[in-house]
């Protein structure tokens, strides 16, 4: 099942299991029971009249239950057994600590109260069948199983209630839920989703957009992935999976705010990822030696390269693999560029995007060595002019901050997007002033492209503090990392970049066919360039990942940092899914029992991904120039497991079901669209409007008989797409997988065009 790929520069395991949490599918808020703060504990001032008062606040929420009335605003706690307990409680304390008068008074009350809260709570519980009993707030990830015995793992400060077969997993924010749902016999997965929803939520009326089939893996022998139709103004996501195994199925429905859904992204996954069958036991290669790389399995791993890369369509991929910590190949398989000879080797350049950060950290690693910064170091001790939101916050951070993905600053990677790609460096710092965390230090894994940005910055003005901050950045990379690792290919100028030996970018159009793509688009990185703005081929990465299992060694026997400080990047921070964690810059993962080291990029038409296997001395680089190219990256990591374990055949099975989901939803895609557009919704388009926020621009104009959108890194035509609440969005056609979509309306007798961005809304204003 799959990890959450999000669009701008980072890519993590892509979902070829088509799981729910691969995409941002829309949710309706289900509350579970709510009841009056004045339950818990009993604190009406020791009244006989605060006593009658609760007992008979607790017989209205009793009847709210019964009659269907869950969502009272008025009603703000969840009910859990504990708190009939609480209750009861406090009523002994009024008794033990009241006067005779007062005892002999309530005494018959007392008693008839306890006897109808009694009752009330057997009501409750057994009379109500739609009633959420809660299991309780979880302090750790921790392990649990379903009625029928199916495993999960209840994240962190999730609520776990039971609602008949379904198992209901609650956000602490209480506006989205995951139930899994115990059907059972079902004639397919398109009958058991519906079953789900009948026992999960009878009032749910949704309209399937798209059925994809996922891997049969896990102890699963069937996958079916459900998205359905919702609305830009509900920020919703609403997806289910069905799961078989031999005749009875089991339903994962996600259902709730797609802000919290991007929240808490990582704890979803764990649940998904978690999810097994009774009686299954997942695949373990813990304690067993890895076979060498003899030429043979080589060649195997090769072989799967092309075939999965034919399979994808992608043009080309630079590979490297290395065995006892050196390189035994490398090398490339197809094209540069659609419709030319020239094939892909070892020093072709590719944008290696987010996975610049682990080279950002790494100079970090140089400079703390050198003495100049620790990671516990506050930033504005070393840059005074850092700021982050508050006060507060500011005063908080610290190096290792700006590289966890720790810090709760939400991904808002729209406003570098939609920007005139003209900014200094210095932007990066002005944005995150305006920023603030949606979540404390250390509680979730957020990841955020400004913060690594700024790490890198701040690197760069200790190393030379004389010069700009990002011409700082750029030589310290030269000079420390890059220069003394050999990687002669890597550079951020897009100059040398985008000359000789360099991959064209490629992207699927409108149709659903790969074509070559400008490059303009990632140029936007530029300003925010330590976060995943450097060029390099197969052979430099592979240097890198080389320097990684030497645990700071250069390939040439020179040490380039020291152990302890080259390690610091790999501890364990943030969960990001089952058996995942974010350190800093890299991500540290135990995958069928084996440690593995690993990191993504993403940008337009330029994915890539290295894993190294320390305990196996074992790793591989490999950089596409597509963006079909993620949806080999797992299955090339569990066929490289395969050949060095002796694992059980998955990996292809996994590329061609990742195949066929994408050309589904490349055809469900085109489906919604009406091209060239809506004429009197185009018609009534404004020629330019402003996000004051931001103050970025989108512009509208007439260009070939068709309407062209520019707005920052994103230009092209566009189409609009009707919404399931009748709205209508604006949507570019060019080729890519990021692109504009925003919403068309009016707000203040203006027109508007609303995009949403993970947590954030950039309302675009109509220019007079």
């Amino acid at each position: 099942m799959g990890r959450f790929l999000r669009a701008g520069m980072r890519s993590r395991r892509t979902t070829t299991r088509a799981g729910f949490g691969a995409r941002r599918v829309a949710w309706t808020q289900l509350r579970a029971v709510r009841w009056p703060t004045t339950l818990l504990p009993f604190n009406a001032g020791h009244s006989i009249r605060g006593l009658i008062l609760q007992s008979n606040r607790c017989l209205d929420a009793v009847a709210s239950l019964q009659e269907g009335r869950l969502t009272s605003p008025k009603l703000k706690w969840i009910f859990r057994f504990n708190e009939f307990k609480a209750f009861s409680r406090s009523h002994s304390r009024f008794v033990r600590g009241s006067t005779i008068e007062d005892r002999m008074m309530m005494g018959g009350v007392v008693a008839m109260k306890k006897t109808v809260l009694r009752l009330a709570l057997v009501a409750t519980v057994l009379s109500v069948p739609t009633a959420l009993i809660a299991q309780g707030r979880a302090t750790a990830d921790m392990p649990g199983k379903t009625a029928s015995g199916i495993a999960y793992v209840q994240p962190k400060d999730w609520v776990v209630t039971k609602q008949g077969s379904a198992t209901v997993f609650a956000t602490p924010e209480a506006d989205l839920n995951i139930a899994v749902v115990e059907v059972g016999a079902a004639a397919n997965a398109q009958a058991a989703a519906m079953k789900a929803w009948s026992l999960y939520k009878p009032s749910a009326n949704r309209t399937v957009r798209l059925a994809t089939p996922g891997t049969a893996a896990d102890g699963w022998e069937e996958r079916v992935n459900f998205a359905y139709d919702t609305s830009p103004g509900e920020r919703a996501v609403i997806s289910a999976l069905a799961m078989r195994r031999g005749a009875a199925w089991t339903v994962a429905i996600v259902d709730g705010s797609d802000a919290t859904m991007n929240k808490r992204a990582a704890a979803a996954s764990i649940i998904e990822r978690s999810l097994r069958p009774a009686g299954y036991a997942p695949e373990t290669f813990a304690g067993k030696t890895a076979h060498r790389l003899t030429p043979e399995r080589i060649q195997a791993l090769r072989d799967f390269i092309g075939e999965s890369a034919r399979e994808l369509d992608v043009p080309g991929v630079g590979i490297a693999l290395i065995d006892q910590g050196k390189v035994v190949w490398e090398g490339g398989y197809g094209v540069r560029e659609l419709g030319r000879p020239e094939p892909v080797d070892a020093h072709t350049k590719f944008m290696i995007a987010s996975n610049t950060k682990g080279m950002t950290t790494l100079l970090l690693s140089v400079l703390a060595d050198e003495g100049k910064l620790r990671w516990n170091q506050k930033v504005t001790d070393l840059y005074p002019s850092f700021r982050l939101g508050s006060d507060a916050t500011t005063k908080s951070t610290e190096i290792q901050h700006l590289v966890c993905a720790c810090t709760g600053l939400p991904r808002r990677d729209y406003a570098f997007i939609l920007a005139d790609g003209k900014a200094p460096a210095s932007d990066t710092f002005r944005q995150l002033s305006q920023t603030e965390p949606t979540s404390t230090f250390g509680e979730l894994f957020q990841y955020s492209n400004l913060m690594a940005a700024a790490a890198g910055y701040v690197g760069g003005s200790l190393a030379y503090p004389k010069l700009e901050i990002g011409a700082a950045y750029d030589k310290a990379m030269q000079t420390r990392i890059f220069g003394p690792l050999g990687m002669g290919d890597t550079t951020f100028d897009f100059n040398i970049g985008e000359s000789g030996d360099w991959a064209r970018p490629h992207g699927f159009n409108v149709d659903g066919q790969m074509t070559e793509m400008s490059n303009h688009f990632n140029h936007l990185i530029s300003p925010y360039r330590p976060a995943g703005g450097a060029w390099s081929s197969a052979a430099d990465v592979a240097r890198y990942a080389e320097l990684e299992l030497s645990k700071g060694v250069t390939p040439d026997g020179k040490r380039l940092v020291t152990e302890a400080n080259l390690l610091e990047r790999r501890k364990r921070g943030v969960p990001t899914g089952e058996g995942a964690w974010y350190g800093m810059g890299l991500f540290n993962e135990v995958v069928s029992g084996v440690p593995v080291i690993t990191h993504g990029g993403t940008l337009q038409g330029f994915h890539s991904d290295w894993w190294i296997l320390p305990g196996a001395k074992m790793g591989a680089v490999l950089l596409t120039n597509a963006d079909s190219g993620p949806a080999m990256f797992e299955p090339f990591l569990r066929r490289l497991l395969e050949v060095a374990y002796d694992g059980k055949p998955q990996a292809a099975l996994d590329v061609a079901t990742a195949a066929a989901r994408m050309k589904a939803q490349a055809r469900a895609k085109r489906a919604r669209l009406t091209i060239p557009g809506d004429a009197a919704a185009l018609a009534d388009l404004a020629a330019k409007y402003r996000d004051p926020e931001f103050g970025n621009v989108i512009t509208l104009r007439d260009k070939g008989g068709a309407k062209w959108v520019e707005a920052g890194a994103v230009e092209g035509p566009v189409a609009t797409r009707q919404n399931a609440d009748g709205s209508i969005s604006l949507v570019s056609i060019g080729p890519g997988a990021i692109g504009l979509d925003a919403a068309i309306g009016r707000a203040n007798g203006l027109r508007t065009l609303t995009v949403r961005d993970s947590q954030h809304d950039y309302v675009y204003t109509e220019v007079r």
